[in-house]
C-alpha cells in the first residue's frame, strides 16, 4: 500500500535502565547514529524529528514524554518520531537489518514496559506531527487500544480508517533492498558490544 496523500508517523518510547551516558546503555548510544543513518537509506523514509539543542534535524515542536516517564528517576527517555511512505516500508526497516539488530538488545537497555512500545498514525503528506500530538496518540493507544487514530503493526489501519492487511511479500522485498544499502553499517554494528 502506498499512502500517497498521507505519510505514516511512528512514535516510540522507552525508559533506560540507567542514565544516557552510563556504560549500561552504551550499546544503545553506539547504535543510535547507525540506526538514524540506516533509516535515511531505507526505502520509504520521509524524515524524522531532531531533538532540541542537539545537532541534526530540526525538532518538531517541544519534545514531550508520556506519563510513563514519571517516577522513573529520568528526565527523558529514548524516543523518536519519524514519517514513512507506508506501513510496509516502516515494517521492513523496523524488523530487519540495523534496527532489528538493536531490537535484539533492547531488554538490556530498557526497563520492562507496561505500555506499548510504539504508536502509528497517518498524517497528510507535507505535514509534520509534533511531539505532543505523538505522545497524545501513544497514550490513547495505551488507554483505549488500537483505532484508526492510534494503532500498531498488529492492528493496522489505512489512511481512510479501514483495517488494513499488511503485504508481507512487499515487506520482505523492501527488507532485501534495504539490506543492500545497509551492508556497510551492518559490518560496524556486528562488532559493537550490547
Amino acid at each position: 500500500m502506498n499512502g500517497g496523500e498521507h505519510h505514516l508517523a511512528i512514535y516510540n518510547f522507552g525508559v533506560h535502565v540507567a542514565p544516557y551516558g552510563d556504560p549500561a546503555v552504551n550499546g544503545f548510544a553506539l547504535r543510535e547514529p547507525l540506526n538514524f543513518e540506516a533509516a535515511v537509506r531505507a526505502v520509504g523514509y520521509v524524515g524524522r524529528s531532531g531533538y532540541d539543542g542537539e545537532p541534526g534535524p530540526e525538532s518538531w515542536g517541544v519534545q514531550t514524554f508520556p506519563r510513563y516517564l514519571q517516577g522513573s528517576g529520568h528526565e527523558s527517555g529514548p524516543s523518536s518520531l519519524s514519517l514513512w511512505q507506508d506501513i510496509e516500508c516502516l515494517m521492513a526497516f523496523s524488523y530487519s537489518g540495523i534496527h532489528a539488530e538493536a531490537l535484539k538488545h533492547a531488554r538490556c537497555w530498557n526497563v520492562p514496559q507496561q505500555w506499548p512500545p510504539l504508536v502509528l498514525f497517518w498524517v497528510e503528506a507535507g505535514q509534520r506531527p509534533v511531539w505532543a500530538e505523538a505522545v497524545s496518540r501513544f497514550e490513547r493507544l495505551a488507554d483505549d487500544g488500537p483505532s484508526s487514530a492510534a494503532f500498531n503493526f498488529k492492528q493496522p489501519y489505512d489512511p481512510e480508517g479501514r483495517p488494513y492487511l499488511i503485504d508481507r511479500a512487499r515487506v520482505k522485498a523492501i527488507s532485501a533492498e534495504n539490506a543492500e544499502g545497509q551492508a556497510d553499517l551492518m559490518q560496524i554494528v556486528l562488532g559493537l558490544p550490547a
